[in-house]
């Protein structure tokens, strides 16, 4: 090798140890937030991811922040030192835009974590669970992101059409249970293959979890096709744009979905089963849930919540013009809830939350819960459980111990929902708990 050859490959080896060490620090100082992990707050570095979300490789990590400009929902990952980190797991809904961006795949999407397990419903590849004939798409298999939910019920339902045509003409081919994003999908494909179909939901109108949204809630997707519509190709997207768009293929289509019918039991009946709601019994030869995570309502459990003006949803916030409001819950549901509900002429709005901080809040709903609470159009109670209902009042257990009587007219409870365990469990369907699985 001549000493041009060994000078140009000396230069080489330069550039390629100095990117290394340079490139990661520069992307530091860049548009992107540099942090120091060890001033977080310990409830911050405490905090547990609800569902998927990433793990990343430290080792393989260049710190080039791609992940960090890709992730739509705000400051989920922030580098420091040269490295990813997951400061804010708690807002993560999986949306995968971090592994997809990342130059050396050092990012992974996992189910839960070391401490903490999440229930995942085993399923095949094929979206088929351990009990031959029942499939499972959408949120309740853990994949919450609509893009996702739709191509799952797309694909389930494909391979339910594989399986044929019921043999028995008073059987049904498909039951789809849930009218949300992955229900709709599939019930589409049911009805474009001609198949005999029932798509049913426990909810008045379509959406599924979405009906239960605030007005004018934007709603973080991705571009997703829709079989018979064509592409949707948002990014962010209103509440009332995307039911909109859920009536308008409905109707155009003419598939057929009885809402307000609620799933009670599944059970087995010789080679298909007998779905059982709350408006009779349909034999089918698949089913497909659609269901979400979600569930029932959580409850809290005390005196007087079964009266009239409690609800866990909030659907129209102009009805409650001059009306007294408690808003109870600390998740993003709940902030967005009592912001909607601080802009209606002459109410009063109170939030409980039982924790001494919203950390589970988005960045944006944050920024506008506290212009919110200067403008005095909100009160917030840090701290606080409600102890008891009251025809006319609250009473509310405060951080120090004494108890407020807050004069009211209508209770808004954000707690969570309730999996469906039970039911699953009735029909012989295997669960998984993950703990930091791919």
């Amino acid at each position: 090798m001549t000493d041009l050859m060994w000078i140009l490959v000396a230069i080489v080896a330069v550039f390629a140890v100095g990117a290394a060490f340079i490139l990661p620090r520069l992307a530091k100082h860049s548009a992107y937030e540099s942090i120091e992990l060890e001033e977080l707050p310990l409830d911050l570095r405490k905090r547990l991811p609800v569902s998927l979300h990433p793990v990343i490789d430290p080792n393989i990590c260049m710190g080039s922040g791609a992940c960090v400009a890709a992730c739509p929902e705000g400051k989920i990952l922030r580098l420091h030192d040269g490295r990813s980190h997951l400061v804010h797991p708690e807002a993560c809904i999986g949306h995968g835009a971090c592994a997809r961006e990342c130059p050396v795949s050092a990012i992974t999407l996992v189910f839960g974590t070391s401490e903490r397990g999440v229930d995942i419903p085993h399923v095949s590849p094929a979206f088929e669970t351990n009990v031959k004939g029942i499939y499972i798409a959408g949120e309740l298999g853990g994949m919450g992101l609509i893009r996702n939910a739709v191509a799952q019920g797309v694909q389930a339902m494909h391979h339910i059409v594989k399986r044929g045509h019921a043999k028995d003409a008073g059987t049904l081919d498909v039951v789809i249970v849930g009218a949300g994003p992955a229900g709709l999908a599939a019930g589409l494909v049911a009805h474009e293959k001609q198949l005999r179909y029932a798509v049913v939901d426990q909810e008045p109108s379509l959406g599924g979890t979405i009906g239960h949204y605030p007005r004018a809630k934007l709603i973080m997707t991705g571009p997703f096709d829709l079989p018979t519509w064509g592409r949707v190709k948002k990014r962010e997207i209103s509440k009332e744009e995307l039911m909109a768009i859920w009536t308008e293929v409905v109707e155009r289509v003419g598939l057929e979905v009885r809402l307000g019918e609620r799933l009670e039991a599944l059970d087995k009946d010789g080679d298909a089963f007998l779905v059982k709601t709350s408006q009779g019994t349909l034999r089918a030869r698949s089913v497909l849930l659609a269901i979400g995570r979600r569930g029932s309502p959580r409850t809290l459990d005390i005196p007087g919540e079964e009266l009239p003006k409690v609800a866990y949803a909030l659907r129209e916030p102009d009805a409650y013009e001059d009306r007294k409001v408690l808003v109870v819950g600390g998740g993003d549901s709940a902030i967005e809830a009592a912001l909607s509900l601080s802009e209606v002429r002459g109410a009063t709005v109170t939030l409980s939350y039982r924790g001494d901080t919203f950390f589970r809040a988005k960045p944006k709903n944050q920024e506008r819960l506290d212009v919110a609470i200067a403008s005095e159009r909100l009160t917030v109670l840090l701290g606080s459980n409600p102890r008891q209902i009251l025809a006319d009042a609250v009473e509310l257990e405060l951080a120090d111990g004494s108890v407020e009587r807050l004069a009211n007219d209508q209770v808004f409870i954000f707690a969570g929902g309730v999996l469906p365990t039970g039911l699953l469990a009735s029909a012989g369907i295997a669960m998984e708990r993950k703990f930091g699985t791919r």
